[in-house]
Protein backbone atom coordinates (compact mmCIF):
# COMPACT_ATOMS: atom_id res chain seq x y z
CA UNK A 1 0.00 0.00 0.00
CA UNK A 2 2.45 2.14 0.88
CA UNK A 3 4.96 2.03 -2.12
CA UNK A 4 1.97 2.10 -4.14
CA UNK A 5 1.58 5.22 -2.70
CA UNK A 6 4.69 6.68 -2.84
CA UNK A 7 4.79 5.99 -7.05
CA UNK A 8 1.92 8.03 -7.43
CA UNK A 9 3.29 10.71 -5.98
CA UNK A 10 6.29 10.28 -7.64
CA UNK A 11 4.10 10.02 -10.71
CA UNK A 12 2.25 13.14 -9.75
CA UNK A 13 5.80 14.81 -9.16
CA UNK A 14 6.74 13.78 -12.61
CA UNK A 15 3.47 15.00 -14.28
CA UNK A 16 3.68 18.55 -12.45
CA UNK A 17 7.45 18.80 -13.79
CA UNK A 18 5.81 18.21 -17.26
CA UNK A 19 3.66 21.53 -17.10
CA UNK A 20 1.33 20.02 -19.30
CA UNK A 21 -0.58 23.23 -19.74
CA UNK A 22 2.17 24.33 -21.79
CA UNK A 23 1.83 21.42 -24.75
CA UNK A 24 -0.91 22.79 -26.62
CA UNK A 25 0.88 26.14 -27.42
CA UNK A 26 3.92 24.08 -28.26
CA UNK A 27 2.01 22.02 -30.68
CA UNK A 28 0.45 25.24 -32.71
CA UNK A 29 3.34 25.29 -34.68
CA UNK A 30 2.68 21.92 -35.67
CA UNK A 31 -0.97 22.40 -36.68
CA UNK A 32 -0.15 25.78 -38.36
CA UNK A 33 2.49 23.95 -40.55
CA UNK A 34 -0.08 21.46 -41.34
CA UNK A 35 -2.51 24.31 -42.27
CA UNK A 36 -0.29 26.27 -44.77
CA UNK A 37 0.84 22.84 -46.63
CA UNK A 38 -2.25 20.92 -46.75
CA UNK A 39 -2.84 22.78 -50.27
CA UNK A 40 0.65 21.90 -51.91
CA UNK A 41 0.04 17.93 -49.65
CA UNK A 42 -3.09 16.90 -50.87
CA UNK A 43 -2.03 17.82 -54.76
CA UNK A 44 0.75 15.17 -54.69
CA UNK A 45 -0.18 11.41 -54.13
CA UNK A 46 2.53 10.04 -52.03
CA UNK A 47 2.36 13.48 -49.56
CA UNK A 48 -1.39 12.93 -49.29
CA UNK A 49 -1.03 9.77 -48.26
CA UNK A 50 1.37 10.08 -45.57
CA UNK A 51 -0.15 13.04 -44.52
CA UNK A 52 -1.94 11.99 -41.33
CA UNK A 53 1.29 9.45 -40.28
CA UNK A 54 3.78 12.26 -40.51
CA UNK A 55 1.79 15.07 -39.07
CA UNK A 56 1.30 12.77 -35.54
CA UNK A 57 5.07 12.20 -35.66
CA UNK A 58 6.01 15.71 -35.91
CA UNK A 59 3.29 16.59 -33.62
CA UNK A 60 4.63 13.52 -31.10
CA UNK A 61 8.42 15.05 -31.48
CA UNK A 62 7.23 18.28 -30.85
CA UNK A 63 5.62 17.09 -27.31
CA UNK A 64 8.70 15.31 -26.36
CA UNK A 65 10.71 18.76 -27.39
CA UNK A 66 8.31 20.78 -24.92
CA UNK A 67 8.39 18.01 -21.78
CA UNK A 68 12.19 17.83 -22.21
CA UNK A 69 12.55 22.18 -22.07
CA UNK A 70 10.23 21.61 -18.87
CA UNK A 71 12.20 19.32 -17.39
CA UNK A 72 15.35 21.38 -18.44
CA UNK A 73 14.25 24.34 -16.60
CA UNK A 74 13.17 22.63 -13.70
CA UNK A 75 16.78 21.39 -13.12
CA UNK A 76 18.09 24.18 -14.97
CA UNK A 77 16.70 27.07 -12.23
CA UNK A 78 17.72 24.81 -9.48
CA UNK A 79 21.24 24.25 -10.05
CA UNK A 80 21.84 28.18 -11.31
CA UNK A 81 19.92 28.74 -7.85
CA UNK A 82 17.36 30.46 -9.97
CA UNK A 83 14.66 28.23 -7.61
CA UNK A 84 14.83 27.41 -3.88
CA UNK A 85 12.66 24.98 -1.53
CA UNK A 86 10.05 27.87 -1.50
CA UNK A 87 9.34 27.60 -4.93
CA UNK A 88 7.14 24.08 -4.05
CA UNK A 89 5.47 24.51 -7.78
CA UNK A 90 9.19 23.33 -8.71
CA UNK A 91 9.88 19.64 -8.44
CA UNK A 92 13.80 19.65 -8.05
CA UNK A 93 14.03 22.88 -5.66
CA UNK A 94 10.73 21.34 -3.42
CA UNK A 95 13.23 18.21 -3.20
CA UNK A 96 10.09 15.57 -4.51
CA UNK A 97 12.47 14.81 -7.79
CA UNK A 98 16.31 14.76 -7.06
CA UNK A 99 18.73 16.99 -9.46
CA UNK A 100 20.52 13.47 -10.50
CA UNK A 101 16.61 11.83 -11.53
CA UNK A 102 15.71 15.02 -13.46
CA UNK A 103 19.35 15.01 -15.16
CA UNK A 104 18.99 11.29 -16.52
CA UNK A 105 15.32 11.77 -17.50
CA UNK A 106 16.54 14.54 -19.49
CA UNK A 107 19.24 12.67 -21.06
CA UNK A 108 16.60 10.01 -21.78
CA UNK A 109 13.82 11.91 -22.96
CA UNK A 110 16.68 13.77 -25.69
CA UNK A 111 16.70 10.07 -26.71
CA UNK A 112 13.89 9.96 -27.27
CA UNK A 113 13.17 13.23 -28.66
CA UNK A 114 15.71 12.44 -31.26
CA UNK A 115 14.35 8.82 -31.97
CA UNK A 116 11.14 10.42 -32.80
CA UNK A 117 12.60 12.67 -35.05
CA UNK A 118 14.28 10.74 -37.06
CA UNK A 119 11.14 8.45 -37.21
CA UNK A 120 9.25 11.84 -38.66
CA UNK A 121 11.52 12.76 -41.40
CA UNK A 122 11.99 9.16 -42.64
CA UNK A 123 8.27 8.89 -42.79
CA UNK A 124 7.76 11.78 -44.73
CA UNK A 125 10.94 11.54 -47.16
CA UNK A 126 11.47 7.68 -47.57
CA UNK A 127 11.73 6.71 -50.72
CA UNK A 128 12.10 10.46 -52.13
CA UNK A 129 15.20 11.89 -53.78
CA UNK A 130 15.35 14.56 -50.70
CA UNK A 131 18.49 13.80 -49.55
CA UNK A 132 20.14 16.63 -48.37
CA UNK A 133 16.99 17.84 -47.43
CA UNK A 134 16.17 15.36 -44.91
CA UNK A 135 19.96 15.99 -43.25
CA UNK A 136 18.85 19.43 -43.06
CA UNK A 137 15.67 18.59 -41.08
CA UNK A 138 17.82 16.22 -38.73
CA UNK A 139 19.93 19.13 -38.00
CA UNK A 140 17.74 21.79 -37.03
CA UNK A 141 16.11 18.96 -35.11
CA UNK A 142 19.15 18.41 -33.48
CA UNK A 143 19.64 22.16 -32.42
CA UNK A 144 15.83 21.51 -31.07
CA UNK A 145 17.05 19.55 -28.22
CA UNK A 146 20.23 21.53 -27.70
CA UNK A 147 18.14 24.59 -27.56
CA UNK A 148 15.31 22.98 -25.59
CA UNK A 149 18.23 21.87 -22.46
CA UNK A 150 20.41 25.08 -23.06
CA UNK A 151 17.23 27.22 -22.01
CA UNK A 152 17.88 27.58 -18.85
CA UNK A 153 20.09 24.17 -17.75
CA UNK A 154 23.71 24.02 -18.32
CA UNK A 155 26.83 26.39 -17.79
CA UNK A 156 25.76 29.99 -19.26
CA UNK A 157 22.09 29.02 -20.31
CA UNK A 158 20.99 31.47 -22.81
CA UNK A 159 17.73 31.81 -21.18
CA UNK A 160 19.51 34.22 -18.10
CA UNK A 161 20.65 36.76 -20.82
CA UNK A 162 17.83 37.72 -22.54
CA UNK A 163 17.78 35.35 -25.67
CA UNK A 164 15.23 33.21 -24.97
CA UNK A 165 12.30 35.37 -26.97
CA UNK A 166 14.71 35.05 -29.95
CA UNK A 167 15.00 30.95 -29.87
CA UNK A 168 11.41 30.83 -29.56
CA UNK A 169 10.13 32.57 -32.71
CA UNK A 170 12.53 30.76 -34.51
CA UNK A 171 12.04 27.30 -33.14
CA UNK A 172 7.96 27.90 -32.26
CA UNK A 173 7.98 30.21 -35.41
CA UNK A 174 9.97 29.91 -38.64
CA UNK A 175 11.63 26.28 -38.41
CA UNK A 176 8.15 24.68 -36.06
CA UNK A 177 6.28 26.07 -39.16
CA UNK A 178 8.51 25.79 -42.25
CA UNK A 179 9.73 22.46 -41.55
CA UNK A 180 6.36 21.17 -40.43
CA UNK A 181 5.42 22.51 -44.01
CA UNK A 182 7.93 21.08 -46.03
CA UNK A 183 7.83 17.62 -44.36
CA UNK A 184 4.47 16.91 -45.02
CA UNK A 185 4.54 18.62 -48.39
CA UNK A 186 7.99 17.92 -50.07
CA UNK A 187 7.81 21.93 -51.25
CA UNK A 188 8.39 25.21 -49.85
CA UNK A 189 6.30 28.57 -49.87
CA UNK A 190 8.08 31.98 -48.95
CA UNK A 191 4.89 33.30 -48.05
CA UNK A 192 4.97 30.42 -44.90
CA UNK A 193 7.14 32.70 -43.32
CA UNK A 194 3.84 35.45 -42.89
CA UNK A 195 1.89 32.64 -40.36
CA UNK A 196 5.43 31.44 -39.33
CA UNK A 197 5.99 34.83 -37.61
CA UNK A 198 2.18 35.03 -36.46
CA UNK A 199 2.99 31.33 -34.87
CA UNK A 200 6.06 32.76 -33.46
CA UNK A 201 5.32 35.93 -31.90
CA UNK A 202 2.32 34.95 -30.12
CA UNK A 203 4.59 32.22 -28.65
CA UNK A 204 6.93 34.87 -27.71
CA UNK A 205 4.05 36.93 -25.96
CA UNK A 206 3.52 34.27 -23.90
CA UNK A 207 6.88 33.54 -22.58
CA UNK A 208 7.67 37.44 -22.05
CA UNK A 209 4.32 37.44 -20.12
CA UNK A 210 5.67 34.59 -17.88
CA UNK A 211 8.83 36.77 -17.80
CA UNK A 212 6.78 39.88 -16.63
CA UNK A 213 4.92 38.05 -13.89
CA UNK A 214 8.67 36.31 -12.75
CA UNK A 215 10.92 39.65 -13.43
CA UNK A 216 11.39 40.49 -8.88
CA UNK A 217 12.31 37.34 -8.68
CA UNK A 218 14.30 36.92 -11.67
CA UNK A 219 16.42 40.09 -11.33
CA UNK A 220 16.90 38.67 -8.09
CA UNK A 221 18.45 35.98 -8.61
CA UNK A 222 20.40 37.22 -11.77
CA UNK A 223 18.23 35.96 -14.89
CA UNK A 224 18.73 38.48 -17.13
CA UNK A 225 15.56 38.07 -19.00
CA UNK A 226 14.16 40.73 -21.38
CA UNK A 227 11.54 42.19 -19.26
CA UNK A 228 14.85 42.40 -16.66
CA UNK A 229 16.92 44.08 -19.20
CA UNK A 230 13.95 46.83 -20.47
CA UNK A 231 11.75 47.21 -17.75
CA UNK A 232 8.44 46.59 -16.56
CA UNK A 233 6.75 49.70 -18.98
CA UNK A 234 8.88 48.83 -22.17
CA UNK A 235 7.96 45.22 -21.24
CA UNK A 236 4.84 46.13 -22.30
CA UNK A 237 5.07 48.12 -25.47
CA UNK A 238 7.37 44.77 -26.62
CA UNK A 239 4.13 42.33 -25.60
CA UNK A 240 2.03 44.96 -27.62
CA UNK A 241 4.46 44.70 -30.39
CA UNK A 242 4.34 40.70 -30.47
CA UNK A 243 0.60 40.72 -31.30
CA UNK A 244 0.55 43.45 -33.45
CA UNK A 245 3.33 42.23 -35.72
CA UNK A 246 1.80 38.32 -35.36
CA UNK A 247 -1.44 39.29 -36.43
CA UNK A 248 -0.08 42.10 -39.01
CA UNK A 249 1.27 38.92 -40.85
CA UNK A 250 -1.86 36.35 -40.45
CA UNK A 251 -3.93 38.84 -41.65
CA UNK A 252 -2.12 40.07 -45.00
CA UNK A 253 -1.30 36.15 -45.57
CA UNK A 254 -4.63 35.01 -45.26
CA UNK A 255 -6.72 38.30 -46.65
CA UNK A 256 -3.89 39.02 -49.56
CA UNK A 257 -1.39 36.07 -50.39
CA UNK A 258 -4.29 33.67 -50.24
CA UNK A 259 -6.94 35.95 -50.64
CA UNK A 260 -10.69 33.54 -50.71
CA UNK A 261 -8.90 30.31 -50.12
CA UNK A 262 -9.46 30.49 -46.54
CA UNK A 263 -12.07 29.23 -44.31
CA UNK A 264 -12.98 29.77 -40.54
CA UNK A 265 -11.52 33.94 -40.50
CA UNK A 266 -14.44 34.77 -37.93
CA UNK A 267 -13.56 32.34 -35.63
CA UNK A 268 -9.61 33.30 -35.75
CA UNK A 269 -10.52 37.70 -36.30
CA UNK A 270 -12.72 36.87 -32.54
CA UNK A 271 -9.37 35.51 -31.05
CA UNK A 272 -7.80 38.45 -32.84
CA UNK A 273 -10.26 40.47 -30.58
CA UNK A 274 -9.58 38.27 -27.59
CA UNK A 275 -5.56 39.04 -27.48
CA UNK A 276 -6.58 42.63 -28.19
CA UNK A 277 -8.69 42.88 -24.65
CA UNK A 278 -5.86 40.92 -23.22
CA UNK A 279 -3.28 43.62 -24.55
CA UNK A 280 -5.41 46.24 -22.76
CA UNK A 281 -5.22 44.78 -19.07
CA UNK A 282 -1.83 44.08 -19.42
CA UNK A 283 -1.63 47.96 -19.52
CA UNK A 284 -3.87 48.16 -16.60
CA UNK A 285 -1.74 45.71 -14.82
CA UNK A 286 0.34 46.74 -12.75
CA UNK A 287 0.94 43.70 -10.12
CA UNK A 288 2.92 41.19 -11.57
CA UNK A 289 1.49 38.23 -10.06
CA UNK A 290 -1.83 39.12 -11.81
CA UNK A 291 -0.80 38.40 -15.10
CA UNK A 292 -0.82 34.39 -13.89
CA UNK A 293 -4.53 34.15 -15.04
CA UNK A 294 -3.77 35.64 -18.32
CA UNK A 295 -0.70 33.85 -19.46
CA UNK A 296 -3.54 30.74 -19.00
CA UNK A 297 -5.58 32.23 -21.64
CA UNK A 298 -3.57 33.71 -23.79
CA UNK A 299 -1.73 30.38 -24.64
CA UNK A 300 -4.66 27.98 -24.67
CA UNK A 301 -6.63 30.72 -27.00
CA UNK A 302 -3.36 31.01 -29.58
CA UNK A 303 -3.67 27.01 -29.63
CA UNK A 304 -7.31 27.31 -30.37
CA UNK A 305 -6.49 29.25 -33.26
CA UNK A 306 -3.82 27.47 -34.53
CA UNK A 307 -6.38 24.54 -34.20
CA UNK A 308 -9.15 26.67 -36.60
CA UNK A 309 -6.00 27.43 -39.16
CA UNK A 310 -5.47 23.69 -39.48
CA UNK A 311 -9.15 22.46 -39.33
CA UNK A 312 -10.11 25.17 -41.90
CA UNK A 313 -7.74 23.84 -44.33
CA UNK A 314 -7.69 20.38 -43.58
CA UNK A 315 -11.64 20.30 -44.06
CA UNK A 316 -12.35 18.88 -40.80
CA UNK A 317 -14.53 22.39 -39.74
Amino acid sequence: MASGFLKMVRMKSWIQASRLRTLPLATACVMVGGGVSFRLASAQPLTAQRFGIVFASILMTVIFLQVLSNWANDWGDYENGADDASRTDRAVASGRISPESMKRAVKRLSALALASGVSAIALALWGTDLISAAWGVLVLGLLAIVAAFRYTAGANPYGYRGYGDVMVLVFFGWIGVGGTGFLLSHDWDWSWVLPATWCGALSTAVLNLNNMRDHVSDERTGKRTLVVQMGWRNAKVYHTACFFVGWICWWIFALYVEAGLWRGLGWIALINAVHAAHVVRVWGTEEPQALDGELKKVALSTAVAALFILLAQTGAA
